[in-house]
C-alpha cells in the first residue's frame, strides 16, 4: 500500500469523514486544505435521485455565478459577417464561421464555450462528433444559440456556466477558485445548488439531492449535509 505523505496526512486529519458539514463550514475547510502552488479549481459533485436515461428526469440548466468562475473563459462565436462586430465588442476570443468549422473538423477545440446563431446551426450541427463528447455543442436551452450574440458572450465571460446530470446521476461543476475568500466560494456554490433544487423534475421520486461533495484540485472531498437543500 502506498504511503501517505505527511502533508496529505495533515490534510486528511482536518476532515471528519463521518461528518456532513454545513455549506459554510465546507467552503471554509476546502480553502484551508488546498495547498497547491497554483490557483486550484473548487468543484462540486451533486448526486441526484434521478434516472438520467429518462428524458423527463434530465436535469440541465445554466447559472450566473455571483462572483464568476475565476477562470478566463475562451469564447468562440460562429456567426454570419453582420454579427462579427457585435461578438468582438462583447469580448469574444475568436469570431468567424467557415474557417473555424474547418479547424474544428481538424480537431481544434482550444475553447471553453461556443456561441452561435440559429441560421448557422445546420453547419455547426455537423460538428457534433467533435463537439458533443467535449460538452461544447451550443444549445438554445443554455442560451448559446441566439440572435443576441453580444449578450450571450457578455454573460459567459461574466461567469454564466451550464451544467447537466451525467449518466450516473451526478452533476460535476467548478464553482470558484481556491484564491476566492470562503464567503464567495459559498455564495457561488449556493447559487448553483439553489438552481438545481428549482430544476427538480416532477417525475423524480424520493430524495432528490442525495449527496453533495466539495473538493479542490487534488484535495480530498468534503461531504456537505444535503438536507440543507431538501426541496
Amino acid at each position: 500500500m502506498a504511503r501517505i505523505s505527511k502533508k496529505r496526512k495533515a490534510i486528511l486529519e482536518k476532515i471528519d469523514q463521518e461528518k456532513a458539514y454545513s455549506l459554510t463550514e465546507a467552503c471554509a475547510l476546502v480553502k484551508e486544505i488546498t495547498t497547491t502552488k497554483f490557483d486550484a479549481s473548487v468543484d462540486l459533485a451533486i448526486r441526484l435521485g434521478v434516472d438520467p436515461r429518462k428524458a423527463n428526469q434530465m436535469v440541465r440548466g445554466t447559472v450566473a455565478l455571483p462572483h464568476g468562475t475565476g477562470k478566463d473563459i475562451k469564447v468562440l462565436v460562429l456567426c454570419t459577417p453582420d454579427k462579427e462586430e457585435e461578438a468582438k465588442a462583447a469580448g469574444a476570443d475568436h469570431v468567424g464561421l467557415d474557417d473555424y468549422i474547418t479547424k474544428i473538423k481538424g480537431g481544434w477545440t482550444d475553447i471553453d464555450v461556443i456561441v452561435t446563431m440559429p441560421s448557422v446551426m445546420g453547419k455547426v450541427g455537423a460538428l457534433g462528433r467533435v463537439l458533443g463528447p467535449r460538452g461544447l455543442m451550443p444549445n438554445p436551452k443554455t442560451g448559446t444559440v441566439t440572435m443576441d450574440i453580444g449578450k450571450a458572450v457578455t454573460e459567459v465571460k461574466a461567469g454564466k456556466i451550464d451544467f447537466r446530470v451525467d449518466k450516473f446521476g451526478i452533476i460535476h461543476s467548478s464553482v470558484a477558485k481556491s484564491s476566492f475568500d470562503a464567503a464567495k466560494i459559498e455564495e457561488n456554490a449556493n447559487e448553483l445548488l439553489q438552481t438545481i433544487v428549482k430544476l427538480k423534475p416532477t417525475a423524480a421520486k424520493g430524495i432528490y439531492i442525495k449527496s453533495i461533495t466539495v473538493s479542490s484540485t487534488m484535495s480530498p472531498g468534503i461531504s456537505i449535509d444535503a438536507k440543507q437543500f431538501a426541496s
